[in-house]
């Protein structure tokens, strides 16, 4: 009988192999010879393979971003340290754990990557990063774009030796690439002495970062093999880094192409079939209906950032205009089924400038850009296409600690925290980065030290200063901390707050943002004032009776007969559920 019930099987998992081989294949294609796409569908089904230990259900969807070093003790792994720290000190408030690169890396604090299989063994080790995933569902970054000149494929690339010497992109000298957009403004090719001669190889980052070609099949199927062996790990998110940038085509953008559409599908057509639990989100800093375009019709990333929404919320609170957050957040589309967004405000790289292109005038981008030169921030540049209105360096993104960015004082910490409650309000997944947890001011000796600017807001604390800084209720950390768990415990016991519940934006003055969340049998109106000064909001259109009703977020009722009171900078949950 056991004979016949595993013969009874066979035919339907081989016609599931069938089916996605084909499905494979159409993708392949588009990047290959049809010869070469059937092949290879064989051989990436055959990388496809499931994770080997169980995942833990029931965790909390918010995300914590790290570095593995983000907080330190002398004579310990910083994972091991990490680890402690979370443990101690986070609780139940986060299910997911973003640990930013921590392999072997030459620049870039890890997104160099010499070694995609190793841990860097000045952070700790394989087992480090297991205990970790056994806690939380952890995200690993794929660096797919490119990796380091220090790598061993690149020391390939230079000694003519297989695999490496075709795994990355050159290009004849006199090439035109000005219709090429630009994430900074270093040169875009640079010249290697190989065994073979001068070549020209593509650097989309900096001559430190070389960009792989994913015109041949050997380096796709390397990917899938390195994604695989990261879902082994225990990986069960996987960001793709700099995804828009992968495919290159000479007189065109090289930005979010077709093909480099074709490989996400790929990656999640694979996830699909090893049935691994993974999900895939895009790292796509561009304007949001490009950005937004990596869902594809749901068969692309799981989850997309929301990167329009980080500037846009900096915008408000800077100026006391929540316009054009609320124009933009009443065209967003819903995700498709199985979808959604995640929610930023800061993360290990600047706040994006480009997310803001057709959103906000490029005189309110300029002031913005101003104010936070004022608050002790920078701003990086980028070289303009051909193809891009004006010419010459533009704006890129603004480098700056989240908490600076509103002041950095004290004082300051009320329109901060206000600002990150409007922020886990909105449809998706809340993704707070360290430091913005802790409320961690500038780090300018870090910027002189390493002369990058992006140093800024990506500094170290040692565990023992944090925790003394935690033990004092009146301390900055301490006081952001505390907020951040009360709001994200609050916010996950929401029905109108889960990840599918339905967004809608309502009309308001400048000087407000008012969205309608429902989910359930539960309603919820989110009122968010971005002045610094008391006002009173009129209750009409907002569909309330006049009544008192519960705001959440302080646990006492409130009178709207007369409108509806705001103090500075208040965020209102009212529970409306009729």
């Amino acid at each position: 009988m056991a004979s016949l019930r595993t013969e009874g099987a066979d035919p339907p998992r081989r016609n599931r192999r069938r089916r996605y081989e084909r499905r494979l294949a159409v993708q392949l294609a588009l990047l290959y010879r049809p010869d070469a796409a059937r092949r290879l569908a064989t051989e990436l089904l055959d990388l496809a393979r499931p994770p080997t230990a169980a995942t833990v259900g029931g965790r909390g969807d918010a995300m914590l971003i790290v570095y593995a070093d983000s907080v330190v003790a002398r004579g310990r792994p910083p994972l091991e340290t990490l680890g402690e720290f979370t443990k101690r000190h986070i609780g139940g408030a986060f299910g997911r754990l973003h640990v930013l690169p921590f392999f072997p890396s030459s620049s870039d604090d890890g997104f160099a990557v010499i070694d995609y299989r190793r841990v860097d063994h000045r952070l700790g080790d394989w087992e480090n990063v297991r205990t970790l995933t056994q806690r939380y569902d952890t995200m690993f970054d794929l660096v797919i774009n490119h990796c380091s000149r220090e790598s061993l494929w690149f020391a390939d690339f230079v000694g003519g030796r297989d695999p490496g010497r075709h795994y990355f992109i050159t290009l004849p000298e006199e090439s035109d690439t000005s219709a090429v957009v630009r994430p900074r403004t270093s040169p875009l090719v640079s010249a290697v002495h190989t065994y073979a001669g001068i070549r020209h190889v593509w650097n989309t980052f900096s001559d430190d970062q070389v960009d792989l070609d994913f015109t041949n099949p050997a380096v796709l199927r390397e990917f899938a093999d390195i994604l695989f062996f990261y879902v082994a790990q225990g990986a069960r998110l996987i960001r793709l880094d700099a995804i828009a940038f992968l495919w290159k085509r000479l007189g065109t953008s090289c930005m979010s192409l077709p093909e480099t559409h074709a490989v996400v599908r790929i990656m999640r057509l694979l996830l699909d079939y090893a049935r691994a639990g993974v999900r895939l989100l895009t790292e796509t800093n561009v304007p949001h209906e490009e950005n937004v375009s990596y869902f594809g019709d749901g068969d692309e990333a799981h989850m997309v950032y929301q990167f329009s929404l980080s500037p846009l919320l900096l915008y408000s609170y800077a100026f006391g205009n929540a316009s054009y957050l609320t124009a933009w957040a009443a065209r967003l589309a819903p995700p498709p089924d199985g979808c959604t967004y995640a929610n930023m405000f800061a993360s290990h790289d600047g706040i994006g400038l480009r997310p803001l292109e057709g959103l906000v005038p490029d005189g309110e981008v300029a002031r913005l850009v101003e104010r936070m030169h004022e608050r002790g921030g920078f701003v990086t540049l980028r070289q303009a296409s051909r193809r891009e209105t004006g010419d010459g360096l533009k704006p890129s993104e603004m480098n700056i600690a989240p908490f600076s960015a509103f002041g950095g004082r004290s004082g300051d910490l009320n329109a901060y925290l206000a600002a990150h409650t409007l922020l886990v309000s909105f449809q998706g997944v809340p993704a707070i980065y360290i430091h913005s947890l802790l409320a961690t001011p500038n780090d300018l000796e870090l910027v002189e030290a390493t002369g990058r600017t992006r140093s800024i807001n990506r500094g170290q604390w040692q565990l023992s200063d944090l925790e003394e800084r935690l033990a004092d209720p009146s301390s900055d950390q301490s006081q952001a901390l505390d907020h951040f768990k009360r709001i994200l415990a609050l916010r996950s016991a929401q029905e109108a707050f889960g990840t599918a519940a339905r967004q809608r934006i309502l009309p308001s003055p400048p000087g407000t943002f008012i969205m309608r969340r429902e989910g359930g049998k539960q309603a919820i109106l989110v009122i968010a004032s971005v002045l610094d000064r008391p006002q009173r909001l009129p209750r009409t259109g907002l569909g309330i009776d006049p009544a008192t009703y519960v705001d959440l977020l302080s646990g006492s009722g409130l009178s709207v007969a007369d409108g509806i009171p705001l103090g500075p900078h208040q965020v209102l949950w009212l529970d409306v559920s009729g």
